[in-house]
């Protein structure tokens, strides 16, 4: 396995992972599948940000999961800060492949001078829950009920790490 940018190449293995989140499990809260051209617009979107889409490929060059991040909020004080997302292929779960991508995003975030990172998991998504705290994520709080899918409430567990110790900028008004 490689961990690598994503590019065009990609998109299919991408899209298909993304489109059995949301078909088959609560970490995405969307209901409907998406189309490729969505992902193609999304990846540019990212791209265009200077944030990064990085995809695990297996060597017959198969993507086994991908991740990224975005700006946590959209006004200026947050931006120190990004929201991420590890997604891995239903049959590759368990293997090491979204530690290994969640590793290269903080790396990368941390490379861009970003301070924290935010995780928004689903509260019953225990593998992923421990998974960010393995790696020094810490507990920020839970909010209940504010999602719904499958006809169920959803509670949303916020985790997030502090990727550097600098001081906030005194002479920053945001």
């Amino acid at each position: 396995m490689e961990i690598v940018d994503a590019t065009h190449n990609h998109i299919e293995g991408i899209t298909a992972i993304y489109n059995d989140a949301v078909e088959n499990s609560t970490a995405i809260w969307n209901d409907l599948k998406v189309d490729s051209a969505n992902r193609i617009a999304w990846l540019a979107d990212r791209q265009r940000s200077g944030y990064p889409v990085l995809v695990a490929v297996a060597a017959d060059a198969s993507v086994l999961g991908y991740a990224s991040f975005g700006d946590w909020r959209a006004w200026d004080g947050y931006r120190h800060t990004v929201e991420h997302s590890v997604y891995v292929r239903a049959d590759q779960r368990g293997n090491g492949i979204g530690k290994h991508l969640l590793v290269a995003l903080i790396e990368r975030a941390r490379a861009i001078g970003k301070h924290v990172m935010v995780a928004g998991i689903e509260a019953g998504n225990v593998a992923s829950i421990r998974l960010h705290e393995t790696l020094g994520f810490e507990h920020a709080g839970n909010l209940k009920e504010v999602g719904v899918k499958f006809g169920v409430w959803l509670d949303l567990a916020f985790l997030q790490l502090t990727l550097d110790t600098r001081d906030a900028d005194p002479t920053c008004r945001t």
